[in-house]
């Protein structure tokens, strides 16, 4: 694998990776991953950021050095904006390759190299302002954007160049299809990355929506003219775009959703799945934009993204012993934890001998500022007079939505 310059003498060399593994253990990408890494040469060499041993990963890593006549022998920093293994993992093998190298991190990242790789010397902590000076015009300064998505999170900025490395801060799922910059990127593509930037966003950082606006704010006086972030596209030509759809993303949970509909259900013995498409019909009644989700057929990582972004959510699930179906109820725990906030909600569901399911919706739902219909629950097979009611209830959220417009707008690249 070749080295691809950024600009001058800084370099990606980076690796795509196509797996079956689930990221975190708990994500699918069918599309892989891209694992971003860089170089940066003044006098002095430093790295910013790694991958882990991963399809190939370390060995495309090192044939990527060699391609611009580094050696590991050379390298006299290794940045680490963020210590996620993802990053990290092949940080004990180029230790040994490079026992001169320093590593360079943020005070709680210098705990992490300790805690996952056992290593406490040649180790600078720095902190928000500090900076390394390379030689040759090129310096590196740091910024710490805690919690973006872990504590020890920092960004670095290379000021000749005016390139950002965010590390997981303006990320994507996705492998890259042709070219690493987003002004080498054809238009029929641009859909695939819309999509796994999104679900990136959804499983990976919004929890932590309120700090990457803080990030943002705290990265405002940079004059950033690239983001070159740990997964996903080089945004070389437009990197306004890529900031500007972090920020849309993070408002999502602040009430500012697409006006659109996301529906999630699971039926047991298909009488939850009756009333779906009533009110599936009273929602087409309006023309609201809508996406189905069948739990647990589909994961629950496609369900987020979607669920996300939109400002209407359905939740149809039968009740199974005495409390929600257990598929559904593990989405909503998630749907919780990723700070599905602010959305008008519908509640609808089926039981047999005794409810339980709606009992365990309002539970999960506390707390989640949503705007609740009237729930639609009914024993067995509902009724026609059931399903008037939720074709009238799908019409009711869907009317709504229309009356809802997203506040933060990004723009094409």
């Amino acid at each position: 694998m070749q080295a691809i310059s950024l600009t001058g003498d800084i370099y990606w060399i980076g690796a795509n990776v196509h797996t079956e593994d689930l990221f975190e253990g708990i994500w699918p990408i069918p599309n892989g991953v891209s694992l971003n890494s860089y170089i940066v040469k003044g006098d002095k060499v430093a790295v910013i950021d790694l991958v882990r041993e991963w399809g190939g990963a370390s060995m495309t890593f090192l044939d990527a050095l060699r391609s611009i006549s580094i050696s590991p022998a050379d390298i006299d920093y290794i940045v680490l904006n963020h210590l996620e293994p993802d990053h990290t993992g092949f940080l004990s093998t180029l230790r040994s390759l490079s026992p001169q190298a320093q590593i360079i991190t943020t005070k709680k990242g210098a705990e992490l190299v300790d805690g996952f790789y056992g290593i406490t010397d040649n180790v600078m902590v720095v902190k928000t302002g500090d900076s390394v000076d390379l030689g040759k015009g090129k310096k590196l300064v740091f910024t710490e954007i805690p919690n973006v998505h872990w504590p020890e999170t920092m960004a670095t900025y290379e000021p000749e160049s005016g390139i950002l490395f965010s590390c997981d801060a303006f990320g994507a799922f996705g492998v890259h299809k042709g070219s690493i910059f987003d002004d080498e990127t054809p238009a029929a593509h641009k859909p695939y990355w819309e999509s796994e930037m999104l679900r990136y966003y959804a499983n990976i950082v919004a929890t932590f929506s309120t700090q990457v606006i803080k990030a943002i704010d705290s990265l405002s006086s940079v004059d950033v003219k690239m983001v070159a972030p740990s997964h996903g596209l080089v945004w070389r030509g437009k990197p306004e775009v890529v900031i500007k759809k972090y920020l849309r993303y993070a408002n999502y949970n602040k009430n500012f959703a697409e006006p659109e509909i996301c529906v999630v259900w699971g039926s047991m013995y298909g009488n939850t799945e009756t009333m779906l498409h009533s009110i599936l019909k009273g929602i087409a009644s309006e023309g609201v934009p809508v996406h189905v989700h069948r739990v647990p057929n589909e994961d629950v990582s496609f369900v987020l993204a979607d669920a996300y972004k939109s400002a209407g959510l359905v939740i149809g699930t039968p009740t199974y012993e005495y409390s929600m179906f257990p598929p559904m109820k593990y989405c909503m725990e998630l749907l919780q934890k990723k700070h599905v906030w602010y959305k008008k909600v519908l509640f609808f569901g089926s039981y047999g001998w005794s409810g339980g399911a709606q009992k365990d919706f309002d539970q999960l739902a506390e707390n989640m500022h949503w705007d609740i219909l009237e729930p639609l629950v009914f024993r067995g097979h509902p009724t026609e007079e059931d399903r008037e009611r939720g074709e009238k209830l799908g019409g009711e959220l869907a009317l709504q939505l229309k009356t809802i417009s997203s506040k933060i707008k990004d723009e094409d690249y």
